[in-house]
């Protein structure tokens, strides 16, 4: 897997900002925590809720956790803006758990990239 990932910044045109988003809804759909943690730098800084979690192998290790529970989960993103170097997204995603009831979440963030 290569390092880097074009599209890369900046992002001038809103093609190259939607690629790059596109890119990363088909990675995490993968639902490959190795291949979605490449797309992080080796010392990235994550929050999710009340945990911390630092460099790639604790992503991996959270993302493993994360589908062990989440069953068939499915991640849809959108462009919401982008400037640069920065891009903002809207993603919901979908999952269930072992008894088979369904959960959809709904997020927006801004991303440095």
């Amino acid at each position: 897997m290569q390092a880097e990932r074009p599209p890369l910044p900046p992002f001038t045109t809103v093609e190259a900002a939607v690629r790059k988003v596109r890119l990363a809804e088909d990675a995490w759909n993968t639902r490959d925590p190795e291949r979605v943690a490449l797309a992080y730098t080796p010392d990235s800084h994550w929050r999710n809720r009340a945990e911390f979690l630092e460099g790639r192998q604790a992503i991996v290790a959270f993302l493993s956790r994360k589908w062990s529970r989440e069953l068939d989960y499915r991640l849809i993103k959108e462009l919401w803006g982008f400037r640069e170097n920065r891009i903002a997204v809207r993603f919901a995603y979908e999952f269930h758990d072992d008894s088979g009831t369904w959960f959809r979440v709904l997020r927006q963030r801004a991303l440095g990239v």
